[in-house]
């Protein structure tokens, strides 16, 4: 017994309208171009949304590179015991370090610019993230009293580089609580730049002693800063943190993540990749309904062959199935294509620019203009799963009416004019 007897006839007739070569040049044509629409819409869609997680992921870590992922800070009027929160918080999970860390607003001058600096200094202030993004100077020279590493912008805007003195503007309150406002002279030590505007134009580092020295405690804040494992579990480590300071009756602070500090940040970055993927799908969309196209033509060409299937005793439901599966190969096949190209694309995107910049001499990221020179492409499984699930979905969709246009196909009528 031949083998396609133990094929379903509907997947047998489908599959055979296929792979079929007798459809007319214009069936064919948009039968290539829906399998390629779909294939080039999935692949983009996973390739953009690949570069967005990149940069998401870089933005986050250019973030936490000068912040912490968790801080604990002194509500008005409270002394906690540092030392004390410090070690119970060492043992949470996922706590990498916690170190004391301070701030203070002051106004750094230098005739004839004045300019509002966040002053910012932890008892690491020479550790890795801060040595990584120093672009003169060295972060463990801050150890002297009198030393500063600034930001590029606010160096540029202030017109001071590495050596130059710079006087801080201190507000302090003194006795009675009475607004002071102290001089200070600083040596700038060094520059950092993050590649984000709020960081390089506004954030200053100095010695830890110093920051407390100027009056953090009474006019700034002071606290703890926490480091964690993994920055996706911050929220999770601030609120283990702050029930583990509650149950210690450890009050007077409060406790802080990142994703609470930058939410406008990363909910614009959500928006934009909701935006973009809900775009992308149109393209797919539109491959959908050439689709659609293809399988009305090939249902109106194979009228009289339905109408046999039909004088032969087949249902309208495998009638249907037979062109739901040939859409189906198409769509799907263009889907697979699209999720090993996409795939493929999203993993080397830089290599495939850096080609593209030497064949054709084109610079997309000049080094004199943007902070980051190359495109960081990160490969989420989930979203490949998801892009992946809706372009079978879309295309599933666009085999329902072709489907059903043949199932109401009368025998009769279409064996009239035969």
């Amino acid at each position: 017994m031949p083998a396609d007897m133990f094929h379903p006839l509907s997947l047998f007739i489908g599959l055979r309208y296929a792979r079929a070569r007798s459809h007319r040049f214009f069936v064919s044509f948009i039968t290539w171009v829906s399998l390629l629409g779909v294939t080039v819409g999935v692949a983009a869609l996973i390739v953009i949304l690949s570069v967005m997680n990149g940069f998401e992921s870089e933005l986050r870590s250019r973030l936490l590179s000068l912040s912490s992922a968790v801080r604990v800070e002194a509500l008005p009027g409270q002394a906690p015991d540092w030392d004390r929160m410090a070690k119970d918080l060492s043992a949470l999970p996922g706590v990498k370090s916690v170190t004391r860390q301070a701030e203070l607003q002051v106004l750094a001058v230098r005739q004839p610019e004045m300019l509002a600096v966040s002053l910012r200094a932890t008892q690491s202030a020479g550790d890795d993230d801060l040595e990584r993004l120093v672009v003169e100077g060295n972060p463990r020279d801050l150890v002297g009293d009198d030393t500063l590493i600034l930001g590029r912008l606010v160096a540029d805007q202030l017109g001071v580089i590495t050596g130059d003195d710079v006087t801080l503007l201190v507000p302090t309150v003194g006795e009675g609580d009475l607004p002071e406002v102290r001089l200070r002279e600083f040596r700038v030590v060094g520059m950092f730049e993050a590649g984000i505007q709020d960081h390089d134009a506004t954030l200053a580092f100095a010695n830890f002693d110093t920051l407390i020295a100027l009056g953090a405690a009474r006019s700034g804040s002071v606290g703890l800063s926490i480091q964690v494992n993994d920055a996706l579990a911050a929220p999770a480590v601030a609120l283990e943190a702050a029930r583990t300071l509650e149950a210690a009756g450890m009050t007077g602070v409060r406790v802080r993540d990142w994703t609470q500090d930058h939410a406008s940040y990363f909910r614009a970055i959500r928006i934009e990749k909701t935006m973009m993927a809900l775009i992308l799908l149109l393209v797919v969309a539109v491959a959908a309904f050439n689709i659609v196209a293809m399988l009305v033509m090939v249902v109106t060409e194979k009228r009289t062959d339905i109408a046999i299937l039909r004088t032969l005793g087949t249902g309208p439901g495998r009638v249907a199935g037979a062109f739901v599966t040939q859409g189906l190969v198409v769509g799907w096949a263009g889907v697979l294509a699209g999720v090993v190209l996409g795939v493929l694309l999203a993993r080397n995107v830089d290599p495939i620019l850096v080609l593209l910049n030497r064949t054709l001499g084109l610079q997309l990221f000049d080094a004199d203009v943007f902070y980051i020179t190359r495109v960081p492409s990160e490969l989420h499984v989930l979203d490949v799963t998801l892009i992946g699930l809706c372009a079978l979905l879309l295309t599933a969709v666009a085999t329902v009416y072709p489907a059903l246009r043949a199932a109401a196909v009368s025998p009769a009528e279409a064996l009239r004019y035969e």
